[in-house]
């Protein structure tokens, strides 16, 4: 349960992550004086997981600085040593976000929504990915939601209030939807994380009891997919876990911020998890099944094409990304 300490806690990520009184996450506009992130040609890769198929949908990148903030308990000169020894960037972070589309049979099950038309020119490409892969908005059936961040709900409803998939059903963890939408929990809140309640309103609050579904994290939501829960980035964040002709795919949405942060240290704590130390703990157990298994994992915020495989590197893991289909 997160009591206002996790809400002090959080409270500067949200600050950061929202102007006030806006919609629009400021983490998802690019830093003028840091350049542009270059976006693949190709938004879109296909993979098979035993019967079905498994499409990554870019919806974009943004770029930001990388500061004190963003790592809370490393200090940014182990934070900068550990992604040069990667050949990264070092002044800057490059966040993707990537949506995954199940192909089974008949269904069509879009796992998270990217940022819509509230983000920066650099994202919102999400129905183009779709698209190009051959599928249009009215083909998703089903829509499964992790958690209640402005980058995984944005896409749900455009600036004029349509909803984009609106022959969908959306399914949600039922304790997120519950803290989002306590009214006492926002009244409590620090300042910087109204616009985050705000926006879940913008989205949730008017959607018909016939579209919008509350799961209990554990239960299975289609054939072959069972949620999972994961608590501590969001008071409700949950996996999604995909099984077909014995093999096994795991969207790991936001358990994870940066593999070649978060994964390598799982033990560090991104600026925005509401609980840390709840995120540490199934960080690791989440990657240690993974690994055990010989999953496959899509990660919301994984390079593209955002899936491929864990791999133990030293005391963490390192993302090992697969060689996917246009």
């Amino acid at each position: 349960m997160l009591t206002r300490r996790h809400f002090l806690g959080a409270s500067l990520a949200t600050t950061a992550a929202y102007a006030a009184g806006s919609f629009v996450p400021a983490w998802a506009q690019n830093a003028p004086n840091l350049g542009t992130p270059t976006l693949p040609a190709v938004g879109f890769r296909r993979m098979k997981v035993g019967d079905v198929e498994v499409i990554s949908l870019l919806d974009g990148v943004a770029r930001r600085p990388l500061g004190e903030e963003f790592v809370k308990n490393a200090p940014l000169s182990e934070v900068r040593a550990l992604l040069a020894s990667q050949n990264l960037p070092t002044e800057y972070i490059d966040i993707p976000f990537t949506p995954f589309l199940v192909v089974a049979g008949n269904r069509r099950i879009l796992m998270d929504t990217g940022l819509g038309e509230f983000g920066g020119p650099t994202t919102g490409k999400l129905l183009e990915q779709l698209r190009a892969a051959g599928f249009q908005p009215a083909d998703i059936d089903t829509v499964l939601i992790t958690h209640y961040h402005g980058d995984h709900i944005g896409g749900l409803r455009n600036k004029a209030g349509e909803y984009v998939f609106a022959k969908a059903k959306v399914m949600v963890p039922a304790p997120e939807h519950a803290f989002w939408m306590d009214d006492a929990k926002m009244a409590a809140a620090p300042e910087g994380m109204k616009g985050a309640f705000n926006n879940v309103r913008r989205v949730f609050a008017q959607m018909p009891n016939d579209m919008l579904v509350k799961f209990e994290p554990g239960t299975e939501l289609a054939p072959g997919i069972r949620s999972v829960a994961a608590f501590g980035h969001t008071p409700g964040h949950t996996l999604f876990d995909l099984k077909s002709a014995n093999q096994n795919f795991v969207y790991v949405g936001d358990l994870t911020n940066v593999p070649a942060l978060f994964a390598r240290n799982p033990d560090w704590a991104v600026t925005f998890d509401m609980d840390a130390e709840a995120a540490r703990k199934v960080r690791r157990e989440t990657f240690q099944r993974i690994v055990a298994g010989n999953a496959m994992v899509g990660g919301f915020h994984f390079p593209f094409p955002a899936m491929g495989r864990m791999a133990v590197s030293g005391t963490g893991y390192a993302f090992e990304p697969v060689n996917a289909s246009a």
